[in-house]
């Protein structure tokens, strides 16, 4: 029995059948321990977007945060901008989520005020913005969706404003896509993750998380109309790319 609330054991048992992921109440309350568990270089990535967010925020802009989860990268934000003016819009359509993010940062004391938002991301609008963040949340969007929804984001941004993506990515070559395949699993291996844990999580997110190549995202950046778009990090099937306006 696990006597630590935070541990996810969500898989430990076995499901019949498995149900499909959602961000509710027993995934934000493990969220923390899931994901650093089962996403390599999962607070690097959130410390970096911290620096980015730093260096591309404008005077009197706002940063977003879209799919914000427990407000690991609105803090990660908050804590890097010295601008004047600024304010983070933490976007996500889980109450449980939300609840929880809005107890983290009001017991953070950096200036920056942050406007917490319980809503479809798809629904928000997107304005005078020098940063957009979006970690590991367009993986979760219809395929169909995402371009329309980067087309807003783009709209939305001022001129040299930024978005930054991570997402898990799959990979063209089949051998590559198995090489990687394969190190991940040895990740959640190596972090405690049991095979039956790793299967039946591997069926819950199968027609929840859908992932892209590298080369689909950039395209898709550059038909929504960023003029650059680079990879700034990898490990294993996990990668971040900035994309500026």
């Amino acid at each position: 029995m696990n006597s630590d609330p935070t541990k996810d054991t969500l898989y430990s048992v076995p499901h019949h059948p498995v149900s499909d992921f959602v961000f509710d109440d027993r995934v934000a309350t493990v969220f923390p321990d899931m994901i650093r568990r089962s996403v390599p270089g999962y607070a690097t990535v959130v410390g970096l977007m911290g620096l980015i967010a730093g260096e591309y925020a404008q005077p009197d802009s706002r940063l977003y945060d879209l799919g914000c989860s427990l407000g690991a990268v609105t803090l990660a934000m908050r804590r890097r901008i010295d601008r004047p003016g600024c304010r983070i819009v933490a976007v996500d359509n889980s109450a449980a989520m939300v609840e929880r993010c809005r107890e983290h940062i009001d017991a953070d004391q950096a200036p920056t005020p942050v406007e917490l938002v319980c809503a479809d991301l798809r629904d928000v609008a997107i304005e005078q913005a020098s940063v957009v963040a979006m970690n590991f949340t367009l993986q979760f969007i219809e395929p169909a969706q995402r371009l329309p929804l980067l087309q807003r984001i783009h709209a939305g941004l001022l001129p040299g404003g930024v978005l930054v993506v991570a997402e898990k990515i799959a990979f063209a070559d089949p051998d590559e896509h198995a090489l990687q395949e394969t190190l991940h699993l040895d990740f959640k291996r190596a972090n405690g993750y049991s095979e039956l844990e790793i299967s039946q999580k591997r069926a819950s997110l199968e027609k929840v998380l859908l992932p892209e190549t590298m080369e689909q995202h950039l395209q898709r950046l550059r038909s929504a109309g960023f003029s650059r778009a680079y990879r700034w990090f990898q490990a294993f099937n996990f990668a971040a790319v900035v994309a500026v306006k």
